[in-house]
């Protein structure tokens, strides 16, 4: 029996990865089909409700089921980029600040309410350094509710605001602002980093703590066993933003779930 993995499809790239990804595990001797959702909350319920084994979750999605499920999830693998995620605050060039405390006052623009790396995460960090910052201040780009921040528009608009004036600093993942940069995205160039959050744990591969062990086992050893060098998968793992599979690890998770619980989201 394939094990059925679900995913949210938030670029078309995404059908294009899994399909690739399917004729792997194939091969592996662990036969994968997938399902793919519109938003992180239906995959998640899917997840909870038994329509799918596994689900490739954002952290935000991964803390909601694991807080279902009182802790008992299992974590079976992620890429090398999300066990070491940062979160970067913004400003024009020259007006960086010293100290989180000297954004108290001042303008800062958000992502999606729901994305743990561009307005989660962010809160949370700068309130615990000094900065004190009421919603009336902050300036959300609730633009891919339902996608957790996965299709980057809000962060784009983020760098944007603060671009033109319209706030004073802005929050995004460290890996967005890379891209941005390495496209040349305009605004960008009028833009340096003043402030960047502890590393963090991003998404992963969950399923529930009934999941057949053998079959996880059997499953999460194909996946790690893909092989970047190997030209058969190498375009969908670059597709995916991966260049390794890592083992399932809660470590990373502790902030966000903190985070999570004192603005609501739990």
């Amino acid at each position: 029996m394939d094990v059925l993995v679900g995913a949210v499809a938030y670029h078309p790239r995404i059908v294009t990865i899994w399909e690739g990804f399917r004729d792997y595990f194939t091969a592996a001797g662990a036969p994968t089909d997938y399902v793919l959702y519109s938003n992180y909350e239906r995959l998640v319920r899917a997840l909870l409700e038994g329509e799918v084994d596994i689900a490739w979750n954002t952290n935000t999605a991964y803390v909601v089921a694991e807080s279902e499920l009182d802790g008992a999830a299992l974590v079976l693998a992620m890429r090398d980029v999300d066990a070491d995620f940062r979160t970067v605050v913004l400003t024009r060039r020259g007006d960086a600040f010293s100290s989180p405390s000297e954004l108290s006052g001042k303008r800062l623009a958000l992502g999606s309410r729901d994305s743990g790396h561009a307005a989660i995460l962010p809160l949370h960090y700068l309130r615990a350094a000094g900065a004190e910052i009421p919603e009336a201040s902050v300036i959300r780009f609730d633009t891919d509710l339902g996608k957790h921040g996965d299709t980057g528009d809000s962060e784009f608009r983020v760098v944007r605001a603060v671009a033109e004036g319209a706030a004073d600093a802005g929050a995004l993942g460290d890996a967005t602002w890379a891209a941005m940069r390495a496209e040349g995205f305009p605004p960008a160039a009028e833009l340096e980093i003043a402030w960047r959050s502890p590393a963090y744990y991003h998404c992963n591969f969950t399923a529930l703590p009934s999941f057949d062990r053998e079959r996880a086992a059997r499953w999460t050893s194909a996946l790690l066993a893909m092989n970047y060098d190997d030209p058969s998968v190498r375009t969908f793992m670059d597709l995916e933003g991966v260049k390794r599979w890592l083992p399932g690890d809660k470590s990373g998770y502790a902030d966000l779930t903190a985070a999570m619980r004192e603005q609501g989201y739990l």
